[in-house]
């Protein structure tokens, strides 16, 4: 019997999220071979063998994208500079037509606008080679994966490995990020606990005639 795999499975081969499978179902694009009992979309392996193969080729010719980021305007200066490696290094590497972005935001934040428009890009084939100053600068962690994504979608990714465009603040900056983001769910958990404990205890206080009327069925 032919294996199948799960949606998840899916997306893990093909280097996307599993949001792009669904829509891509959705659109015919790439539809379930069917669905499980619980309604759980599933796929073959010679199914998603022939879409890797079928997919069309990018129309028009694919870009070449260097991408420079800091973590907020103080930085700007810093994004002069990355900039200014990048022009530098793809004018010794001869490259041309190169298309420049640059952004603002935190390399812990996966919602950056121009982030997103970028991998959007990748994952449609358009873009041939992406250059980043330093892998930090497209994110802060995670790099592997994301470089796995572009070699998936036929995109080469360069990065100049150059550690000092990659500021001691802003790392400061992500660490204190992590430890607020983590102080905040342990702040959350704490609060379930107590209004668990309060409501169990209000239970326990409560009279048996109350408990078992809250417990009745209302309805005759």
């Amino acid at each position: 019997m032919e294996r199948t795999l799960t949606s998840h499975e899916v997306a893990q081969l093909l280097g996307v999220n599993i949001k792009t499978v669904q829509r891509w179902d959705r659109e015919g694009r790439l539809k379930a071979a069917g669905r499980t009992a619980t309604g759980r979309r599933y796929y073959t392996e010679d199914q998603i063998l022939a879409f890797r193969h079928q997919q069309p080729a990018p129309t028009g010719p694919r870009k070449i994208v260097a991408y420079c980021r800091v973590s907020s305007q103080s930085q700007r200066p810093d994004l002069k500079n990355q900039r200014l490696a990048l022009e530098q290094f793809c004018t010794a590497r001869g490259l041309a037509n190169v298309e420049f972005i640059e952004e603002v935001g935190g390399g812990l934040n996966f919602h950056r606008k121009k982030f997103l428009a970028l991998m959007d890009a990748v994952d449609a084939g358009e873009i041939q080679t992406l250059i980043v100053a330093h892998p930090d600068r497209l994110t802060r962690f995670g790099y592997e994966w994301f470089e796995r994504f572009c070699q998936q979608h036929g995109c080469e990714i360069l990065a100049l490995n150059q550690e000092h465009w990659s500021p001691e603040q802003e790392l400061v900056q992500d660490l204190l990020t992590i430890t607020q983001v983590f102080s905040a769910r342990l702040s959350g958990l704490r609060n379930y606990r107590k209004r668990l404990k309060e409501a169990l205890d209000a239970d326990v206080s409560a009279p048996d005639s109350v408990r078992s009327h809250a417990g009745s069925d209302p309805v005759r």
